[in-house]
């Protein structure tokens, strides 16, 4: 505690007012002194006296407690501060300072951590130097020491500073690292098309040895490298070509070499979603009906679809006198369709469709042929698939589902969703499930159908049912294809909301696209779905339970997750990975591998050791930059506008900050003593003028 004496002012009457009876005052005084009046000087004492009354001078006794000055240590704990021997620098740095700090009288140091930036933002010092400085009082910031490698990436968010900012850096001269930057990637790419990337290979800092090329492998989906040697420093345009729909997975690695300080930005992951291009869809419609329309609509609708639609309008019994020459102005191409082309599309449809020898039996063993090289067929039923002429009876017999019984059901019912179907990503979230005992959800209700065939299925998943349970909608797989069978010609009613109608349009969207094999509709599938540096784990399956999952991390370690059921036939778990990279996923059946975090983190895209972007800000605020590897500078205290930094030296700011605990005013010129003095010196003027 200590005591401060301070001389008041807190004038009675406005200074302006001051300034005017001040200026009478000598007025006067001059008078009385060219008249030759004795007591001249008295009587200016006296109007003196008058005019400090008016001032009111007081004076003013504090008692102050000092208050200690505040140095604020920023410790960069990121990962680009985890590297070589930088946490040992760190550590040695921050015990030194420590020690120092409390050695030095009325200082307190305030130690704050940085971590890693959330979503990649990189390392946010001044975010945190901000943050920090709201919780000091100004007036007692003595300095503010940054210790890091000054790689940041908020410098212009750099708060004002009262006081000298000094960074020591860690790292060392003899640094060098090599990485490997993609500069261009792209979301999305058409299958099947060259889609060009640019990367390129740096080496940065003291490179003992330059070389020209160095290897690159290539990964993708965690299959099988591929190598290559590129160019060092020098900007590469690769070629990919995506082989499947969905997410493809490329990671491009180069070797770590000897003595550079990480080989963390050595690999770059690169997550591009494969489209198709155009996809083309054969519709062969066996006759004009209502539901025609519907699948011409629904394709029609997608502008990624290319359709070909292959109408019969006039059989070949139909005999109207019409010549033939005048049937169509143009031939239907259908040995070119059926027999040279018929590999170009994804989807061939067959709509009520009947044997009426327009197509010969070898373009049916052509299709079939297709189908088992990885084609789709979709048959939609109508009664001709229970007659004679059905393409049951076909050379398309070994590929289709289910066998009809030659039964037609001509009476309303409604379509309900099997448990199957209830997992089945075609079906999943329809509504409707059929439940034990033969019931139906009413939520949502939909609209019944007026026709059903009956078939016997043989292979394949029952996805709905109808009329006394019997199949409704059938998925099989046949060699390499897809085949599917509607069992009803009646879906056209759901379009035409007829007792409210159904989802038909998404029924029949999902339908194609999981006979064109999009990945998201595959009904046994594991995937993840990445952010940031966790990642959800899904599995999709037809069976009521799934294995455990194994997690490999990029470091080669495993670790086993048990997935929950979410959803009828969807199973997930969320997992947060140690490290940004690429992670496999595996249960023994299916495997998929997913990245954690950018495909080059920010952190890592400089790891040199520089103090370049903190140079201004330090040269603002008159401190230092000090390399922790020459030695930690010695600390001095220096006047608030002189330099802060010298050869093997620091500067701290002395605040000499306080806190008042009492304060005590006496006034210097009382009442009573103004009237005693002012009228003891007009009293004495008057009689010594008097005498005169």
């Amino acid at each position: 505690m200590r005591e401060a004496l301070d001389i008041l002012y807190d004038p009675l009457v406005p200074w302006s007012v001051l300034v005017v009876l001040g200026a009478l005052a000598s007025l006067l005084v001059a008078l009385a002194l060219w008249r030759g009046l004795a007591g001249w000087w008295l009587r200016g004492m006296a109007l003196a006296v008058l005019l400090l009354a008016l001032v009111n001078p007081s004076l003013q006794r504090e008692e102050r407690e000092p208050l200690s000055d505040i140095v604020i240590l920023v410790v960069d704990e990121s990962a680009s501060q985890k590297i070589a021997d930088r946490p040992a620098q760190t550590r040695q740095a921050l015990e030194t300072i420590s020690a120092r700090m409390k050695a030095r009288p009325n200082t307190e140091l305030r130690v704050v951590t940085l971590r890693d930036g959330e979503d990649d933002s990189g390392t946010r010092l001044m975010t945190v130097l901000r943050a920090a400085m709201a919780e000091v009082p100004q007036a007692r910031l003595a300095g503010v020491l940054l210790l890091t490698d000054g790689q940041l990436h908020d410098t212009a968010l750099a708060p004002e500073l009262p006081a000298p900012l000094h960074v020591l850096l860690t790292g060392r001269k003899t640094d060098w690292d090599r990485r490997l930057t993609v500069k261009n990637a792209p979301a999305f790419a058409i299958l099947g098309e060259e889609v060009l990337l640019k990367l390129r290979v740096d080496d940065e800092g003291a490179v003992p040895e330059k070389v020209r090329y160095v290897p690159l492998a290539i990964s993708v989906d965690g299959g099988p490298e591929q190598v290559f040697r590129v160019p060092v420093g020098e900007d590469l345009d690769l070629p990919i070509v995506l082989s499947h729909g969905g997410i493809n997975v490329i990671r491009f690695t180069t070797p770590e070499a000897a003595g550079e300080i990480t080989a963390r930005n050595n690999a770059a992951v690169v997550q591009i979603n494969g489209v198709r291009d155009r996809l083309r869809v054969l519709l062969v419609s066996g006759e004009p009906y209502p539901g025609e329309r519907t699948w011409r609509n629904l394709l029609k609708s997608d502008s990624s679809v290319d359709l070909v639609h292959f109408t019969i309008l006039r059989p070949p019994e139909k005999q109207d006198g019409v010549p033939v020459n005048e049937l169509s102005l143009i031939a239907f191409p259908v040995r070119e369709l059926f027999m040279e082309k018929i590999d170009q599309f994804d989807l061939i449809i067959f709509d009520r469709y009947r044997l009426r020898g327009i197509l010969p039996d070898v373009y049916l063993r052509n299709i079939r042929d297709y189908i088992e090289k990885g084609g789709a067929l979709l048959i939609a039923a109508g009664p001709e698939f229970a007659s004679a002429e059905s393409l049951a009876h076909s050379s398309l017999d070994a590929v289709i589902p289910a066998i009809p019984t030659a039964r037609v059901f001509e009476q309303a019912f409604l379509p309900v969703t099997t448990a199957t179907g209830g997992r089945h990503p075609v079906t999943e979230g329809l509504g409707n499930l059929r439940q034990p005992g033969g019931g139906a959800d009413k939520a949502p209700a939909w609209g019944r159908w007026l026709r059903q065939i009956e078939v016997r299925p043989r292979s394949g998943e029952v996805l709905m049912s109808g009329i006394e349970g019997h199949p409704l909608l059938i998925l099989d797989r046949v060699g390499e294809g897809r085949v599917a069978l509607l069992a009803s010609d009646q879906a056209w009613l759901w379009a035409r909301g007829f007792e409210g109608g159904g989802p038909q349009l998404e029924l029949l969207r999902r339908l194609a696209h999981w006979m064109m094999k999009e990945p998201e509709l595959e009904e046994e599938a594991l995937w993840a779905a990445a952010e940031g540096n966790r990642m959800t784990i899904t599995r999709r399956t037809l069976g009521k339970t799934v294995p455990e999952v194994t997690v490999t991390g990029p470091d080669g370690s495993t670790e086993t997750i048990t997935l929950q059921e979410v959803s009828p036939g969807r199973f997930e778990a969320a997992y947060t990975g140690a490290e940004m990279g690429l992670y496999r996923l595996g249960d023994g059946v299916r495997e998929a591998v997913v990245a954690l975090g950018p495909a080059a983190p920010r952190e890592f895209v400089e790891t040199l050791a520089t103090g370049d972007k903190l140079a201004p800000l330090v040269a603002l605020r008159r401190g230092g930059i000090f390399a922790l590897e020459e030695g930690l500078p010695a600390v001095r205290s220096v006047r608030a506008g002189r330099p802060a930094a010298g050869r093997g030296w620091l500067g701290l700011t002395p605040r000499e900050a306080y806190l008042t605990a009492d304060v005590k005013v006496m006034p210097l010129l009382p009442a009573w003593l103004v009237l005693l003095m002012g009228t003891a010196l007009m009293l004495v003027a008057w009689l010594r003028e008097g005498r005169r």
